[in-house]
């Protein structure tokens, strides 16, 4: 063989020996982000992480592993083209078929290459294989979250967001008051002589009652805004950049709309109202917010009901 051919074959089997240290890597690390990702998602207790933070670490964790896969890949494939060259190499020099049946270290690497190509093929198929069905068990994962997030944050008889929801949202409206000063209110609401309508007509009218109740807050509710059912018959709206005088505006309309709605049981309902505003109202948590509004709101009940109410005093409505 001409020194020139085995100056190549020897850059080659240089090159050969750096991919498959390269391969054998990876195939380490692939198993452990896999157990990594099944520990983290099904095995681990929770960890106290917001739901939206864990399912970044998962996602994360997730796009590691499919990076590795590719990597993998990537680097089988090139391998495979390495061996291919140095293979033709030694066959453009007639010699291959002799080297396969040399006793010494050339011939063992040649058959050791012949046999490492079978395995490589296997391997590929294998790898193929696995990340497809990690790729479907992503799709899966993507469609499970979606769909917890859809039940986990609203209230199965009205669709509006849940209690949970509208307490995650406020924690957030009040973090950016502090940092920026700017102003957010809670209006809490409460149906007047619901429990009449759930006894005389029955929870069905009344879970429709309730329907009727969130699809008017939707309606007249800005799309910033956060709208949930706080707990039977109440119902809480997050209204973010209002001041405590908008927050009355906003409240009084609700009040005048709910009492002139045509319910389909037919009868009247009326509503009453409690607001609690930042900066006006001296609070340090979301919880004391949430309380001053729900003070305002039982102000309200005892000033006569279907009345608007702040911490201060109740505004008398006719």
């Amino acid at each position: 063989m001409p020194v020139k051919a085995a100056s190549d074959v020897g850059s080659a089997g240089q090159r050969l020996r750096q991919q498959v240290l390269v391969a054998l890597a990876l195939s380490s690390v692939l198993p452990i982000l896999v157990l990594a990702y099944v520990a983290y998602s099904y095995m681990l207790p929770p960890s106290g992480l917001p739901d939206l933070a864990r399912a970044f670490g998962l996602h994360a964790l997730l796009l590691f592993t499919l990076l590795a896969i590719i990597t993998g890949g990537y680097v089988i494939w090139d391998l495979g083209r390495s061996v291919a060259r140095m293979a033709q190499m030694l066959a453009d020099e007639g010699r291959i078929g002799e080297l396969e049946h040399r006793k010494d270290d050339v011939g063992t690497l040649i058959q050791t290459v012949a046999k490492m190509l079978e395995t490589i093929e296997q391997q590929a198929a294998e790898i193929n294989s696995f990340a497809s069905r990690l790729d479907a068990a992503y799709r899966e994962l993507e469609s499970t979250n979606t769909r917890l997030k859809e039940t986990s944050f609203k209230d199965e008889v009205t669709g509006l967001y849940n209690r949970r929801f509208f307490s995650i949202r406020l924690e957030e409206e009040m973090q950016r008051h502090r940092r920026f000063n700017h102003p957010v209110s809670v209006v809490l609401m409460d149906l007047d002589g619901f429990k009449a309508v759930n006894d005389d007509l029955g929870h069905a009218v009344g879970d429709e009652t309730l329907r009727e109740v969130a699809q008017i807050l939707v309606k007249h509710s800005r799309g910033i805004n956060v709208v949930a059912r706080y707990g039977g018959d109440e119902f809480v709206v997050l209204l973010v950049e209002t001041s405590r005088a908008g927050a009355r505006l906003y409240a009084d309309r609700i009040r005048q709309v709910v009492s002139t709605f045509p319910f389909s049981h037919g009868r009247s309902i009326t509503a009453s109202f409690g607001i609690a505003s930042l900066p006006d109202d001296e609070v340090s948590t979301s919880e004391d917010l949430v309380r001053a509004s729900d003070e305002a709101l039982y102000a309200a009940k005892r000033a006569g009901k279907n009345q608007v109410a702040t911490t201060n005093s109740p505004e008398k409505v006719t």
